[in-house]
């Protein structure tokens, strides 16, 4: 494991973070923690557990991506780099496998595995996350910033975007992707994260933050999350609209449209069920991603509501 190192960001993570320490500890080269302001005590944590700690200057808003590079920054020649959440603790074995697939393959800049949750039945929302993070392997477009990645690779697209607050991971895959690189996900249980969702105001606010960075990264790269942001507009703007135009003139136009809903519902509900999810849990599921469209379409305002003004791309948490 001589040239893997560890890469891990963290905001007031807690308990979290002390896990997410104990479980790198004696499987890298050297393992870098980067703090967003935390007050809870973290930085201390991980200099206990012996990291190097980079704490951000306060004075530029954070952003994930921002961390990892400034984690990236603080390595000593790296080769092959794991980004890890401090919400996330590294699952036994991975980097070994995840080390030798990328040696077997010199073309694959990238390689990530099985993220899963915790306390997946502490809530729904735990359960929605655990079916998101449960992707097929093999080559892929994108993942989440649980990843290890080459050196050359990570050099040759200049890192994360620092200016996007959301799907940072997806927008850094698009540009690997670009370079010439492939991506790709092994069969392997890789990090075990902690979502901490357990309140419908949690989730809501993690829907916005989606949508904001379904826009923001589509307006860098248009090809990208096409599909998200169409469903956004037709269920949470363009439907409402008719809905009303409906109940204003045409009548039966209204119970057409609300008739929308529910074939979405179902039609998502089955795509669960054939994935594998219990019929309760897939109906259940359901529900919350037919309904995400409205706060991702907020998300979709409020990005191109910053743009136009010039504002900073500020984080939306929900922990």
């Amino acid at each position: 494991m001589s040239e893997v190192d560890v890469v891990l960001i963290g905001r007031n993570e807690g308990v979290r973070l002390v896990a997410a320490l104990g479980s790198v500890q004696g499987q890298a080269r050297q393992l870098v923690y980067v703090d967003s302001g935390s007050t809870d005590g973290s930085v201390e944590a991980a200099r206990k557990a012996g990291a190097r700690v980079v704490q951000l200057d306060l004075s530029t808003p954070f952003t994930a991506a921002r961390a990892r590079n400034a984690g990236y920054a603080a390595l000593d020649d790296p080769q092959l780099v794991q980004f890890i959440d401090g919400d996330c603790a590294l699952v036994p074995g991975y980097l070994q496998a995840a080390r030798a697939h990328l040696r077997a393959n010199p073309q694959i800049g990238m390689v990530t595995g099985w993220r899963s949750e915790i306390h997946r039945d502490a809530s729904l929302y735990n359960q929605l996350c655990d079916v998101e993070w449960r992707r097929p392997a093999g080559e892929i477009l994108a993942c989440g910033g649980d990843m290890m990645v080459r050196a050359e690779a990570f050099a040759e697209v200049g890192g994360f975007d620092p200016t996007v607050i959301a799907a940072e991971d997806d927008e850094f895959c698009t540009r690997l992707r670009k370079a010439g690189w492939t991506l790709e996900r092994i069969p392997h249980e890789m990090t075990r994260h902690d979502a901490a969702m357990t309140r419908f105001s949690q989730w809501w606010r993690r829907a916005v933050r989606t949508g904001h960075g379904f826009a923001q990264v589509g307006h860098l790269h248009p090809e990208y999350f096409t599909t998200e942001r169409k469903r956004a507009l037709v269920y949470a703007l363009g439907l409402p609209l008719l809905l009303l135009l409906g109940l204003l003139i045409v009548g039966p136009l209204a119970l057409l449209v609300l008739a929308a809903y529910p074939l979405n519902w179902a039609r998502t509900a089955r795509g669960l069920r054939r994935e594998g999810l219990p019929v309760p849990e897939a109906r259940r599921h359901a529900l919350l991603l037919t309904l995400s469209k409205f706060p991702n379409l907020v998300g979709m305002a409020t990005y191109h509501w910053r743009r136009l003004r010039q504002a900073p791309m500020r984080l939306i948490e929900y922990k």
